[in-house]
């Protein structure tokens, strides 16, 4: 080891409190720590926390109001508005794009449930489903469907591949329930569990912090370092192998998400789309979500703090929401966009900042826990991309049949399990009764009332029978029905007692 070396570049980069208690390791922490130092980019590292540090700065003093413009009519999409035969052409694009091969989707999975009171990843996560189904394998089963439902329109069979990026913490876990559970149905070759990068955490002033004598504190770069995980991983080279043209990305935890959905991406290849993000118009002006607008005549997506309570409220003449586009994490992309950015673009992404509580080595070497923030976290966010596409656009879903994320524990006032399996229960509800069955309460034989959906609010959740909405248990196997389709021969003019489990066998 050079350590001579080592302690020059530390010093070159104001960092040399790394090596404060290098006497005390052993022959091997040693080693692992010199190893660890030597291979950072401390010049690449120093400029990123100086561009975040400007930016944050230039955030907390300016609002973007100024720099703010709506979306342009003709790149909006609506489910809502489509016709029949319009969305028709969309699923056939897309199934035949299936059949080719050429769909992947792309799968944002690093997050533990640690807010949800477990220690393992959030997909591995049951929110008290009958079929006690996770996160995981609904997802997983819904891409199952989507290859029959193409196989069944083109006469073709053609695989989607799966990515599902994670985080050090998740990687393994992730690897080994998706093992232990045969894919669930899936190639095992068409599942592909890669990991995000991680970055130091820093002091305030720049200081990298150590979590131990001998370990940096580091913690998962974001979303956004989807795109140097992409290149570095070989996941772009494997797309590009694959034959893969179109990819479509989304976030563990929504429990509606329509993995893949066939319609959106046929928008966007009808498009001719290079990037697109679906989106659902916000429940109410003040609603803490990002939207999708252009800033500085390029496409973003700001976040409800950056803009001001004004802006938020202004409104069209038929009295819609001028920025009205909420963000909901689920995008498409062209694999030559992908290559773009992640070859050409990816260091211009700017890292923001997130405070936290980091836990670190003290000067006496014991391990300090702080009662407030000391440090920062830098992360990118994967739709900060969206200002590099040429031709961007944007398709609206109904956030009841699409959205409901799960981010808390029960007894918190949203998105917990129990609004997130009331929410499928409603969608699956509508499923059945648009498919002509009639739905009957198991005990009394009476008709069961029309269940709301707690996705529908937006952030204001109904819990079991908040509002007196009487919950209604009806579980569709997403391997029976992909979004509500084929169900009318199976339920059809039927009485059917609840619960309702429709299940494939």
């Amino acid at each position: 080891m050079d350590l001579k070396a080592l302690r020059e570049k530390l010093a070159k980069y104001e960092q040399s409190h790394l090596l404060d208690h290098w006497d005390d390791l052993s022959d091997d922490q040693k080693r692992a720590l010199y190893d660890e130092l030597m291979a950072f980019d401390f010049a690449e590292l120093t400029e990123d926390f100086d561009k975040m540090a400007v930016t944050s700065a230039n955030d907390a003093s300016e609002k973007l109001d100024d720099h703010m413009q709506p979306l342009p009519a003709d790149k909006c999409g609506s489910v809502l508005k489509a016709t029949d035969e319009e969305k028709s052409e969309y699923e056939r694009l897309s199934f035949a794009a299936i059949s080719e091969g050429k769909m992947a989707i792309l799968l944002l999975a690093g997050g533990q449930g640690s807010r949800l009171g477990v220690a393992y990843p959030k997909g591995m996560y049951d929110v008290g489903l009958p079929s006690k189904k996770t996160l995981f394998q609904m997802q997983a089963e819904r891409i199952y469907k989507l290859q029959q439902n193409a196989a069944a329109q083109t006469g073709k069979s053609g695989k989607i591949a799966w990515y599902i990026m994670t985080s050090p913490s998740t990687v393994k876990p992730t690897k080994e329930f998706f093992k232990k559970n045969n894919y669930f149905g899936l190639a095992a070759e068409d599942v592909i569990v890669f990991q995000q990068g991680t970055l130091p955490c820093f002091t305030f002033s720049g200081k990298i912090i150590m979590a131990s004598k001998h370990e940096i504190s580091r913690a998962p770069d974001g979303n956004g370092g989807l795109y140097r995980a992409l290149r570095n991983d070989g996941i772009l080279a494997d797309m590009g192998r694959r034959g893969v043209e179109f990819v479509q990305l989304y976030c563990v935890d929504n429990i509606l998400v329509r993995v893949g959905d066939p319609v959106f991406t046929g928008y966007c290849i009808s498009k001719k789309a290079e990037c697109a993000n679906k989106v659902v118009p916000k429940g109410f002006p003040e609603e803490s979500v990002g939207i999708t607008c252009l800033v500085d005549g390029h496409y973003q997506v700001v976040e409800y703090s950056e803009i001001t309570p004004s802006a938020a409220r202004l409104r069209n003449e038929d009295d819609s929401l001028t920025y009205w586009a909420a963000n909901l994490c689920i995008h498409f992309f062209t694999l030559d966009f992908l290559r773009r950015v992640c070859n050409k673009h990816e260091r211009e992404l700017v890292h923001h900042i997130a405070k936290k509580k980091i836990a670190h080595v003290g000067a006496d070497g014991s391990i300090v826990k702080p009662e407030k923030p000391n440090g920062i976290k830098m992360e990118k966010f994967v739709f900060d991309v969206f200002r590099f596409a040429e031709n961007f656009v944007v398709w609206a879903c109904v956030r009841e049949d699409e959205f409901a994320p799960l981010k808390n524990a029960e007894g918190a006032s949203d998105f917990t399990p129990t609004h997130c399996r009331n929410a499928l229960y409603a969608l699956n509800q509508k499923y059945v009764r648009a498919a002509g069955g009639k739905m009957v309460d198991g005990d009394t034989g009476k008709e069961c009332p029309k269940m709301s959906s707690p996705a529908a609010v937006g952030e204001k959740n109904n819990n079991d029978d908040d509002n007196n909405n009487k919950v209604v248990v009806c579980e569709v196997s997403p391997l029976v029905s992909y979004a509500g389709e084929g169900l009318a021969e199976l339920v059809g003019g039927k009485t059917l007692p609840t619960p309702v489990l429709l299940n494939s066998s």
